[in-house]
């Protein structure tokens, strides 16, 4: 995988297919950086900026299989429709949104 850091998160993330979600963590491993699972959160926020808004960037949460985007421009909200028109079930629980890990992680 060739590029800098946000450039590998973006050649990674659309082969998450539809109907399943992956950790930034994950997606950290799967580039060669196990310990940048919030630099990945970065990656995904700036993509306003790069012109990647078809990046399905939604399919992407934390280890917990909690939804924890605080961004105003792609907020939790969002995500758990957009992940739900993937096919994806998301729960609501004490105010945050959640994925079944042992059912939607992607297993590359």
């Amino acid at each position: 995988m060739t590029g800098n850091f946000y450039q590998r998160v973006y050649q990674i993330v659309p082969q998450i297919p539809k109907g399943k979600v992956a950790t930034y963590g994950q997606i950290a491993g799967l580039i060669g950086s196990p310990r940048a699972a919030r630099m990945v959160g970065w990656a995904l926020h700036a993509i306003d900026t790069t012109g990647l808004d078809a990046l399905p960037w939604q399919r992407v949460i934390n280890r917990e299989g909690r939804i924890s985007t605080t961004c105003e421009t792609h907020d939790c909200h969002e995500q758990a429709a957009l992940l739900k028109k993937d096919g994806v079930a998301v729960t609501k629980r004490q105010g945050n949104y959640y994925i079944d890990l042992n059912q939607y992680l992607w297993d590359p």
